[in-house]
């Protein structure tokens, strides 16, 4: 287990997926003003998968959703590969999260009218491409879905829903995938197999997942945790087991 007070930014850039720079996030003002983040320097490697954890209030969702180019910052900077946000119109970041980022939630959003096939291609629809064929085809078998891409998200269980959701994540071949809390609205067994998908995406498909999570054991298939606390990094572990990540927990507001 590596754990440290702040994560180090000895880095190479190239090999960085995604990072944030001096981030904060400031709501309100006065007696009323909240820090979400507070001058939060980090980074996420290109070809990993890596965990944000933290208690509820900790900043793990506001990380996540100014890296993403969701939210923006008060102050400081994000940058996705060598893209600083800050420098972007909207119509650039709406561009950039279509091409670039793919997105896992926790409630699917999937398109009720459209089977599995159109939700999975939906981004490249939007984008008006046709995508790389034989990519979209690894990442179904990568999925099993093959005897479900016409069926419409009714007709699947949850757990075959947020595959379909991963897929439409993957389509795109996006530079990183954003995953807020992805298994919340699943059962044990469907939440477990999701985790399996991702994992092998980023072992077998070299793709690269920064996963918002308060579960030790979802957590646990993850290369590598970031911990929040109090809008700032409290730590980070590599190789994380439920039970170190739990032992973590449990001493994080000591």
């Amino acid at each position: 287990m590596n754990q440290t007070t702040q994560v180090t930014q000895n880095i190479d850039l190239a090999n960085v997926a995604a990072r944030a720079e001096s981030a904060s996030k400031i709501y309100g003002s006065g007696e009323s003003e909240v820090r979400a983040l507070d001058n939060v320097s980090v980074s996420f490697e290109r070809g990993k998968f890596s965990a944000i954890m933290g208690p509820s209030g900790s900043g793990k969702s506001t990380l996540m959703h100014c890296i993403a180019g969701l939210d923006a910052l008060t102050s400081g900077s994000v940058y996705i590969g060598e893209t600083d946000l800050s420098k972007l119109s909207d119509k650039e970041i709406t561009k950039l999260r279509r091409e670039k980022v793919g997105f896992i939630f926790q409630s699917f959003n999937l398109i009720p009218t459209l089977n599995a096939y159109e939700n999975i291609t939906l981004p490249l629809s939007l984008g008006k491409s046709k995508g790389d064929k034989a990519w979209i085809q690894q990442v179904i078998d990568t999925i099993s879905l093959n005897d479900r891409l016409d069926h419409r998200p009714s007709e699947l269980s949850g757990g075959q829903q947020q595959r379909v959701a991963v897929a439409r994540a993957l389509a795109t071949r996006p530079e990183i995938i954003f995953a807020d809390e992805p298994t919340g609205n699943l059962d044990s067994k469907s939440g477990g197999d999701i985790l399996k998908f991702m994992r092998r995406a980023v072992t077998d498909l070299k793709q690269t997942i920064v996963m918002v999570t308060h579960d030790a054991v979802s957590a646990s298939y993850a290369d590598r945790i970031v911990f929040l606390s109090d809008g700032h990094v409290a730590g980070e572990m590599t190789d994380p087991t439920p039970e170190k990540v739990l032992d973590f927990l449990k001493h994080l507001g000591e």
